[in-house]
């Protein structure tokens, strides 16, 4: 099980990491305002669907990161993330990447329904 206050701890600095108001996370992950309260005040622990709206708009949180402080955060550095356009992130493709002579490993496709396909160089 994870610890709340550990978990809480990780959740406001994924907050104050993108410069949110609790209010604002609140917004984007699609939540009341009290849920963030009352996770971040231990009231509440955070439920299956909470933790998945925070990954799914933050995709730089890493599951495990989250829930046991395992790995890291951000999952990516700054330099090699994608960069999606606002009004459609299907269209973005850009990849900022310092070394152009970099060889592909490794594609992988992340499809809606939670299926995957690798492609390995």
């Amino acid at each position: 099980m994870t610890n709340t206050s550990d978990f809480t701890e990780r959740l406001q600095k994924v907050i104050k990491y993108y410069d949110e108001t609790a209010s604002s996370f609140a917004e984007k992950i699609g939540v009341q305002r009290s849920s963030i309260s009352h996770i971040l005040s231990g009231r509440n622990k955070p439920s299956l669907d909470f933790v998945m709206k925070v990954l799914h708009t933050y995709t730089e949180v890493d599951l495990y990161w989250l829930m046991n402080g395992k790995g890291q955060f951000p999952s990516t550095p700054k330099k090699e993330q994608l960069k999606f356009s606002d009004s459609n992130p299907e269209e973005s493709t850009e990849f900022v990447n310092s070394n152009n002579s970099s060889e592909i490993e490794k594609i992988i496709i992340l499809y809606k329904d939670g299926s995957f396909k690798s492609y390995q160089n």
